[in-house]
């Protein structure tokens, strides 16, 4: 069975940044990565490179900044006051320190994930760009595994996997 859109794909995968690079993540020694194809859960790019793909096929491809997580912002570099971090002044080192990936929310609710660059004696200068933004992407792996996806599968727009219901999709 090919890979084609509302198709079940498990597969296993090295990232890398350079072709020979350091691996950034993996599923070696893991669960696959599974999820629906075609339902714009995963990079559209990632997702053509493994189209018509079967169980057992070996992959490698590249993606390109543009086609991965983007270039890199500048003004998604953001300067924010120390007493955000610090209301009493003190600032926890375990807390907040550089290169420290740190949860924040906006005035909306919106969630972001920033990466503290500097802390100055006002400011902390926070990425809050893509931690892949700017980055070639170098995929590797195998298929393990296509199938047909279930109705309620394609109804939530994920696989339940092994015949178990998912729990809080909040579409039951």
């Amino acid at each position: 069975m090919n890979i084609e859109k509302n198709k079940i794909v498990s597969l296993h995968y090295e990232l890398r940044t350079s072709k020979d690079g350091e691996i950034q993540e993996t599923t070696k020694n893991s669960e696959p990565l599974t999820f629906i194809f075609g339902q714009g859960n995963m990079l559209p790019k990632f997702e053509e490179n493994l189209k018509d793909l079967k169980t057992g096929d070996k992959y490698s491809f590249m993606l390109s900044p543009q086609n991965g997580y983007g270039i890199c912002n500048p003004q998604m570099i953001i300067e924010i006051p120390k007493t955000t971090f610090a209301p009493d002044g003190n600032l926890d080192p375990n807390a907040v320190s550089v290169g420290k990936v740190i949860g924040m929310q906006d005035n909306q609710g919106n969630r972001f994930n920033g990466t503290v660059l500097t802390i100055g004696d006002a400011n902390i200068t926070m990425d809050f760009n893509h931690a892949m933004a700017g980055k070639y992407l170098f995929f590797s792996g195998e298929i393990v595994e296509v199938r047909d996806a279930t109705q309620k599968e394609q109804e939530h727009s994920h696989h339940h996997g092994d015949g178990h219901e998912c729990t809080g999709c909040g579409k039951h």
